[in-house]
């Protein structure tokens, strides 16, 4: 893989102003996005953005400096947490998350000791494409409600706040240029608050009350200690024994959605390979990445976080600045913790009504579903092939439907709804129906080293 011509390489140091503003750049970023997933599954902004920061710096440890990566909340894991917090509070989806993390370490180990063939065969396009839309519909209700109910009543000032919030964000994606283009969604989010503010819905007494403390302190000490304050922490394993909270319902609600984000990172690791230009799934090794991806995740959990992912939003800024250098994405992890303990910024971020959040949701899941779409596009993969046609249809209308199997282990009726069945099923079909070759589609970057070569005789 041939080296692109980089503005910063991987361990470049930027001098200090550069370097801030870049940092600052990513962290913006990713920003919108992050604070959303809190947002929307009831855990602490303030937690998400020091979980992210320390995912982070964790994976730049763990794949020794070699990856450009920034991690962020995972849109995968919100129905996920939502009903694991709903089953077992949120101590009980931190536990389901810590399972999710290991599954990772896991998966590094068994990469490190057998190579990759057979995760690809386990997950091919064909299975996680239709996966990543169950994802995006699956939260479009939400979404929706989001935008024009309050308290499930339907309000049309409260509607009309999403719809302004939403055009925005369409706006400055597709005419903003430069470093306003790379943040649409954050965009989004302030252009709906302050359009909110003009009509009335932004409750900001938690803000004026967090602005009087800083400006009545009367010394240095005072005013420090007015800006900074201690996130909502929740670390599960202080207050509760494992045995206490931990189940197979959490498990089966959780431990299953960690297939698709497995199937997402395999996905970044390439487009960042072709961006950086270099094959980070040989060096430092795919095993590396995901446990690095694995550790950030049990960190969230530790400390009442949402699990982690890498970011496309960041793989972006990659993209067009082409700084590729690590202590800039490290410079951005730092900013991230830092923030998290800056009261007034948590206090704003709790401020931003549910109407501009789900203006920004009706795109942001739409697009999660999208990706899922372009999966099967790039690796043209054949809906007409009957095989392709039924593990695809049984996944959508399984995951979407609300379809779920209740088991009863131990006298406890564990249910596996959702995308979490769809996921399993699917995995099912596409080991037992034969045909398997198909599922990869033509020249797929998930291709195993066996389908690649049976590919080329093919074309011989």
């Amino acid at each position: 893989m041939s080296q692109n011509n980089a503005a910063l390489d991987l361990h470049e140091v930027p001098k200090i102003h550069k370097w801030i503003t870049l940092s600052l750049q990513h962290l913006f970023a990713m920003f919108g996005a992050t604070i959303l997933v809190p947002f929307l599954t009831g855990l602490s902004p303030a937690v998400a953005l020091v979980s992210s920061g320390l995912g982070t710096l964790a994976y730049l440890l763990i794949t020794k400096g070699q990856i450009p990566a920034y991690l962020g909340s995972s849109f995968a894991f919100i129905a996920p947490v939502i009903a694991a917090s709903a089953a077992s509070g949120i101590p009980g989806a931190m536990i389901g998350s810590f399972l999710a993390g290991l599954v990772y370490g896991l998966l590094a180990l068994l990469i490190g000791a057998f190579g990759l063939d057979w995760l690809m065969k386990i997950l091919p396009p064909i299975v996680v494409g239709p996966v990543i839309i169950v994802i995006g519909l699956g939260l479009a209700s939400t979404a929706i409600d989001m935008a024009m109910n309050v308290d499930g009543a339907y309000s049309g000032k409260h509607f009309t706040v999403a719809l302004v919030t939403l055009a925005i964000t369409i706006v400055a994606s597709l005419f903003f240029k430069g470093f306003f283009g790379l943040i649409p969604i954050l965009i989004g989010i302030v252009g709906g608050y302050i359009f909110g503010l003009f009509q009335g819905i932004v409750d900001t007494t938690g803000v004026n009350a967090a602005w009087t403390e800083i400006i009545s302190a009367d010394s240095i000490g005072g005013v420090l200690g007015a800006i900074f304050h201690v996130p909502d922490f929740v670390v599960p394993f202080v207050h509760y024994s494992p045995f206490e909270i931990i189940s197979w319902e959490i498990a089966l609600i959780m431990v299953p959605v960690a297939a698709v984000t497995i199937a997402e990172h395999i996905g970044d690791q390439m487009v960042l390979s072709k961006v950086v230009g270099r094959n980070f799934v040989k060096k430092p090794g795919l095993h590396r990445s995901i446990l690095g991806d694995g550790v950030a995740t049990v960190i969230g959990s530790l400390i009442g976080g949402p699990p982690n992912t890498t970011y496309g939003e960041n793989i972006g800024v990659l993209a067009i600045t082409r700084v590729f250098s690590v202590f800039v994405i490290a410079g951005a992890a730092c900013f991230a913790i830092v923030f998290g303990f800056i009261g007034i910024v948590t206090e704003v971020i709790a401020s931003i009504p549910t109407a501009v959040m789900g203006g920004v949701s009706i795109l942001l899941f739409g697009i999660i579903a999208s990706s899922g779409l372009r999966m099967l596009i790039d690796n043209q993969l054949d809906l007409g092939d009957k095989r392709n046609l039924i593990i695809s249809s049984v996944i959508l209308v399984i995951g979407i439907g609300g379809a779920l199997i209740e088991i009863n282990i131990a006298d406890v009726d564990v249910q596996v709804a959702g995308m979490a069945l769809a996921t399993i099923i699917g995995i099912i079909l596409n080991l037992i129906l034969p045909g398997k070759e198909s599922g990869f589609g033509n020249g797929s970057m998930f291709q195993t080293n066996t389908e690649v070569k049976n590919n080329n005789k093919q074309i011989s």
